[in-house]
Formats: structure tokens, sequence, C-alpha cells
């Protein structure tokens, strides 16, 4: 059973920092891709990054809107990817999604294998 596992999101005043985490079991892809998404109310789900895990150290794609601020990382010893959020925005408040395909086309389209269960976070001016 494929189960990922995100933690980390809360409150910050604009300007702090968040890490979130999402650990990954149970798919046994060798190599694959892992998308970081965001939803906030009223809005349609949208891509934060994509990290591939093909390669000592992954390459790594990020949206226009969080590029320089935020930073995909990958603990390969403890299945888990992290999503470190610096300078943050109050726009950048939402539920953070971490997702798993095997290729990375596919979560830049949105699609994945498998969902976690979301961590909220939220940004106060």
């Amino acid at each position: 059973q494929v189960q990922l596992v995100e933690s980390g999101g809360g409150a910050v005043q604009a300007g702090g920092s968040l890490r979130l985490s999402c650990e990954i079991s149970g798919y046994t892809e060798r190599h694959y891709c892992i998308g970081w998404f965001r939803q906030a109310p009223g809005k349609e789900r949208e891509g934060v990054g994509v990290f591939n895990t093909l390669g000592g150290t992954g390459a790594t794609h990020y949206d226009s809107s969080v590029k320089g601020r935020f930073t995909i990382s990958w603990e390969n010893a403890k299945n888990t990817v992290y999503l470190q959020m610096n300078n943050l925005r109050p726009d950048d408040a939402a539920m953070y999604y971490c997702a798993v395909a095997r290729l990375c086309v596919d979560l830049l389209r949105k699609k994945a294998d498998h969902w976690g269960q979301g961590t909220q976070v939220t940004v106060s001016s």
C-alpha cells in the first residue's frame, strides 16, 4: 500500500519560513518523480515543484511564483522529500500536497499515481 504523509505545515508571518516533509512508503518504482502542489480555497490546484529521484542529486523544476524562495530536497535513506519555503507571502497560503508519479511530465500535468492528504500553510501579513 502506497502512503504519502505530509507534515510541517503551520502558521507563520509574511517573510517567515517553513519546511514541509513528505514521507513516501510502499511505492515500488526504482526511480520516480515527486511533486509538490498547493490549493487555496476557491482556486485550482497548482504545481509548486517537481523533483526527479533519478541520478545523484535529482533534477528539479519550480513554478515561477516560488523560484528562488522554495527548495525541494530528497533524503533517500528516509524516503522523504522536503519543501523548504522561505520568504513566505500571504499568497503562498494553501493546503500543500505531495504526489508521486513514474514520469515527471505527468506531475507537470497535475497527474499523479498517488497523493498525500495535505498539510495546511497559513501566512499572515
